[in-house]
């Protein structure tokens, strides 16, 4: 596929063209090797921290659930 992207910092695109062409890679497939490495870096981030969780009330007669759930799993 043939297509134009504007607005690049020049300089970076000339160190990634220069790198590509180093490393004996046609310029299209290193774009395309950034961007699948840039995506799956990107769905791999969370979306929060475990330490933003807070805690939550499940209402009364619930106090004891999570050693309830512990005999069940664990014996």
């Amino acid at each position: 596929m043939n297509i134009t992207i504007r607005d690049l910092q020049e300089s970076i695109f000339r160190r990634f063209k220069a790198k590509a062409a180093e490393e004996g890679m046609k310029l299209g497939d290193a774009m395309t090797q950034a961007m699948e490495l840039w995506l799956r870096e990107n769905n791999l981030k969370p979306k929060g921290k475990l330490t933003d969780l807070t805690p939550f009330h499940w209402g009364k007669g619930t106090e004891k659930t999570s050693v309830e759930i512990d005999k069940i799993l664990y014996g």
